[in-house]
Formats: C-alpha cells, sequence, structure tokens
C-alpha cells in the first residue's frame, strides 16, 4: 500500500515546523480523522440529494426520527439538537412542511404552541436518505474486518469521552 494523504501532507510540512512542536503520529491521525470526516459528510449530501432533500432537510428529519419518541418534537427540541435558531428552524420546518415530510400540530394546552411530527412521506424519504448513506459507511469500513473495526471502535470511543470531557459548553 502507497502513501496516503496524510502521509504525503506530514512529509510536506515536518520541516516547517521548526519552532513548535510537531508530533508526526498526531498529525497524521488528525488530517486522517478530517478525511473520514469529510468522506462522511460528503456522503450524507449525496444521500439527501439522492432522495430530492437538501441536506438541512435531511439534517432535520434526521434529528427529529431518532428521539425517544421517533418522530415527534417540538420546534425548539429540534433547533436545540441542532444548534440552529429558533427562526432558522422555522424555515427549516416550512420547507419540510410544504414538502409533506412534516405537520404542525397545535397543543391542546398552550395555543402558542405546537408539536412537530414526521409524516409517512418524511419517514419514507428519510428511510431512503438513510440507506443511501449506510451503503457508503459500509464501503468506508468494509476495508476493515469485524476485528480491526472493534478494535478501531475501541480507540475511537476513547478519544471521543476525552472529546466530551474536554468540550467546552456552548
Amino acid at each position: 500500500m502507497g502513501e496516503d494523504f496524510a502521509e504525503r501532507h506530514v512529509a510536506r510540512w515536518r520541516d516547517h515546523w521548526i519552532d513548535i512542536s510537531f508530533d508526526d503520529a498526531i498529525e497524521t491521525a488528525t488530517v486522517r480523522l478530517s478525511r473520514i470526516s469529510r468522506y462522511t459528510k460528503q456522503s450524507l449530501r449525496e444521500a439527501a440529494a439522492g432522495v430530492g432533500l437538501q441536506t438541512y432537510e435531511y439534517e432535520t428529519l434526521h434529528a427529529l426520527m431518532i428521539r425517544d419518541t421517533p418522530g415527534i418534537a417540538s420546534p425548539r427540541e429540534l433547533a436545540q439538537t441542532l444548534d440552529v435558531s429558533p427562526a432558522g428552524m422555522t424555515g427549516r420546518l416550512d420547507a419540510l412542511e410544504k414538502a409533506g415530510h412534516v405537520k404542525r400540530i397545535p397543543s391542546r394546552t398552550d395555543r402558542r404552541s405546537v408539536t412537530i411530527e414526521a409524516t409517512a412521506s418524511g419517514v419514507e424519504v428519510w428511510r431512503r436518505a438513510m440507506r443511501l448513506r449506510g451503503e457508503a459507511e459500509e464501503r468506508l469500513f468494509g476495508a476493515l474486518s469485524p476485528r480491526e473495526l472493534a478494535t478501531l471502535n475501541r480507540l475511537l470511543r476513547k478519544l471521543a469521552v476525552l472529546a466530551d470531557e474536554d468540550r467546552q459548553p456552548d
């Protein structure tokens, strides 16, 4: 197996960091994680487009569908989950409602509030996009044996736990 992008990147930049610490292994891992993240983001965009959704529409449906009560949430809950302003969430929901993927259900107890519910169309289009996304993820991780994937998951978990602990509140 030849050099990958990360190894070429490190070789190209190694000698430019004379005045600061530069760990080849850490830089290589960081560049690889960034490259994989870019691949998964592109796969998400392609999956959304493949079913006729904008990325933000897919992300909103996804946030709605992966809740403890799948397919039901308040606009505020969705906005918080997606780190979107209330006005931004209103625009997203307007587009999804116009497409028939969600509906707004007025609250029985507070006429100022609504609940967002995924429609059958919304669930179906989300599932189609999830299949496309899953195929891309399987192509990527199919390069690993089951044992290698288990090892990768153990290692990534260590990093994710630390990243979550170090993350500053928004």
